[in-house]
């Protein structure tokens, strides 16, 4: 699979925002202040994680339908990789 430049820019403005985080820590910032940023580090990251298997899901589906494959057990392996990321 080939990761594109708007994945890796979201995965390196994620890394930015876990130094900030650590910044913070480390000048002892409110609690709700930290964590409020941890859920947007998280949510950075999972929407990362659905954009990868979805490109990827897409890729896969075009490749078996020129096989003249199953399509379905394709979209459910990248649903379980879905559901394990969670």
């Amino acid at each position: 699979m080939k990761y594109d430049d708007d994945m890796k820019r979201r995965l390196r403005r994620a890394e930015g925002q876990v130094r900030g985080v650590l910044k913070m820590m480390e000048e002892n910032k409110n609690c709700k202040d930290v964590v409020n940023q941890l859920s947007a580090i998280r949510s950075a990251i999972d929407k990362t994680m659905a954009l990868v298997v979805a490109v990827n899901l897409e890729q896969c589906i075009l490749e078996e339908q020129a096989k003249g494959g199953d399509t379905n057990k394709v979209v459910h392996e990248a649903v379980d990789l879905l559901i394990k990321s969670r």
